[in-house]
């Protein structure tokens, strides 16, 4: 085929390839009459640092080009992916080298055209700034469509369909008891005033009547605004009731305002997007903090179950619906351990969670990874803390088991006696495992690290995890080893296909090497804080990392955790999964997140000289 037939069925191409495929038809067509067509023989250098600052924009037409860096083959680009993105956007010559691995036809755009189509097309910029998060908005919208087709589309209908009837308002001048009478007469759980151009100025919720007016015993001829919230969520009449969910996930509130061009236009209750469900996620907590005995505890379980696949078949994004499970688990673990703590004697002791628990990144298959740290009284050893202790622990860990969370396999749990120990004990175990950086030093470091306090005194916990952030930051040796030891996990691409094994594990090649950087940079930078987001976003600063290459990080690690749901939710227990069963768009996410693995362990190598 010539490269004029080639050109001929450009539109067609494109429009099979992200971001092409969103453009509005006037810059696509713009971009291609602007394009030329090249050819590269097998093993021909397409570009290298040597040919200086990077002139062209490549879009792979067919074939396939490999980057090389120090000779070396780290990724494969195949129909339709693009490069160099990162060197175009910052004018500077590449840091690697790309060859064609076999013959290969790109369509190529000057670097000048490039720059124009940033500055025109919003859906290009988006993806060349934020490839990966790019793609992921993608893949989350095709979730959406597939429940949509699959479940009545709920969760895709729009806010204007589900607010209807005017809102009940007031004004802001009106008395407490004036609103108070309006919301019994109409029925509803929620006022809010406006202004005379139904501008949304505050929210009055029955809770807010409990706590506000009601035990305060509040003078009810006062004006209502002085009660109310002013920290209004507001989302536009076209926003999904997806989006809401969301929104209510992260403010924690019950109510979102409709509002438009901002005016008061309706309001959604979180009754209202969860209706559908047997129970929503403030019903779950309430069940659990007043469950009774273990047959409860065990329906709540259920009911957290029920909820998590809900939520990931109607398209929650994976780092709110890990964020849900971590809170409902902790919550349940609180319970059962109240339900035997109350007759014994464990009030100078603090229940903890390790592991993706402690990092409050539990997907829908998990098991148990927990520990006890105590006090000890004058007059009493440890040993008599933890004689009276274990019995306890041991119920704990098996109604848990009962509950749904199977007993640790490795015995990492509070009732196995190596984990029951005194604040002394558990630095002497940290301390050795810090001065012998041995192969089981580290690999028990990358747990126990991680520890959360869940219930019980958390002045224990958080004075432990003080000591050692002061004590591991002022190791460099052991953090060397860390990272040493992190390094021989490497994500699986390789050439002539997308990935070097045909079932990949995700938990061990893909989450954990972000989950071990980020758990060395937090180390050495002395952060408290165990998830894994929230340190790398935290180390970015002494790392001089800028804050794009940080959120690629953190788009990808999410990516990971998105397919490990996904891959539960279908009744997967493993976390391995096949990549010729995914579509062309999560592949290409999937690769895009492995190389960001890499980068971030590129990082760790840079920063410890590996």
């Amino acid at each position: 085929m010539d490269g004029n037939q080639l050109k001929m069925r450009q539109p067609n191409f494109f429009s099979a390839h992200a971001p092409f495929d969103r453009m509005e038809q006037a810059h696509l067509s713009w971009m291609t009459e602007r394009m030329s067509i090249a050819y590269y023989a097998e093993n021909e250098v397409v570009l290298s640092p040597e040919h200086g600052e990077v002139g062209r924009f490549f879009v792979i037409k067919q074939g396939m080009v490999a980057g090389e860096i120090s000779d070396v083959p780290w990724i494969e680009l195949n129909e339709g992916e693009c490069f160099p993105l990162g060197a175009l956007l910052a004018s500077r010559p590449v840091t690697g080298l790309y060859r064609a691995r076999k013959d290969t036809f790109c369509f190529e755009l000057e670097a000048t055209d490039f720059h124009r189509l940033l500055a025109m097309s919003e859906p290009f910029r988006d993806f060349c700034t934020r490839r990966i998060a790019n793609l992921l908005e993608q893949s989350r919208q095709m979730m959406q469509a597939q429940h949509a087709q699959s479940s009545g589309d709920f969760f895709s209908s729009s806010l204007s369909s589900l607010a209807k009837g005017k809102p009940v308002t007031c004004s802001p001048e009106a008395s407490v008891r004036e609103a108070l009478t309006l919301m019994h007469e109409a029925r509803v759980g929620a006022m809010i005033a406006v202004d005379p151009e139904d501008h949304p100025l505050g929210i009055l919720t029955l809770p807010d009547v409990l706590e506000r007016i009601a035990l305060p015993e509040a003078d009810v001829s006062l004006p209502v605004i002085g009660f109310m919230s002013k920290n209004l969520v507001t989302l536009p009449p076209h926003a999904l009731a997806f989006d809401a969910a969301l929104a209510m996930a992260k403010q924690g509130c019950r109510h979102v305002l409709v509002v438009e061009e901002g005016r008061l236009k309706g309001i959604v209750s979180e009754k209202d997007l969860f209706a559908l469900q047997r129970m929503g996620p403030r019903e779950i907590g309430e069940s659990i903090r007043h469950a009774k005995d273990a047959a409860e505890l065990k329906q709540a379980a259920s009911d957290i179950g029920r909820f998590a696949h809900g939520m990931m078949a109607q398209g929650m994004a994976a780092e709110q619906l890990t964020q849900f499970i971590s809170i409902f688990n902790d919550q349940l673990t609180s319970k059962a351990v109240e339900f035997e703590w109350q007759s014994s004697n464990m009030d100078n002791a603090c229940w903890i969670a390790l592991g993706s628990e402690g990092r409050m990144e539990q997907t829908l298959s998990t098991d148990q990874d927990n520990a006890l740290i105590f006090s000890v009284p004058s007059g009493m050893t440890a040993d008599d803390m933890r004689k009276g202790m274990l019995p306890v622990a041991r119920r704990i860990n098996e109604l848990l088991a009962q509950c749904g969370y199977p007993l640790c396999k490795g015995l990492v749990m509070a009732s196995n006696p190596a984990w029951c120990l005194s604040m002394e004990e558990w630095r002497g175990v940290f301390l050795n495992w810090i001065t012998t950086g041995s192969k089981q030093a580290l690999l028990q470091a990358s747990i126990f690290f991680d520890f959360r306090p869940v219930c019980g005194d958390f002045r224990l916990a958080e004075d432990l995890k003080g000591w050692l952030s002061r004590v591991a930051a002022d190791q460099p040796r052991f953090l060397h080893q860390m990272a040493e030891n992190a390094l021989l996990n490497r994500p699986p691409l390789g050439l002539l296909r997308d990935f070097t094994a045909e079932r990949l594990d995700l938990k061990v090649n893909g989450i954990t090497p972000f989950v071990d950087a980020a758990r060395i940079f937090a180390l050495a930078n002395r952060i408290a804080g165990t998830n894994t987001v929230a340190r790398l976003r935290g180390s970015a600063g002494a790392l001089n990392v800028p804050a794009s290459e940080v959120e690629a990080w953190v788009d990808a690690f999410h990516y990971m955790q998105l397919l490990r749901l996904r891959h539960h939710h279908e009744g997967n227990a493993d976390n391995l999964i096949d990549p010729g069963t995914l579509n062309d768009l999560d592949r290409r996410i999937l690769k895009e997140a492995f190389r960001q693995a890499r980068k971030v362990q590129a990082r760790l190598a840079q920063v410890y000289q590996l």
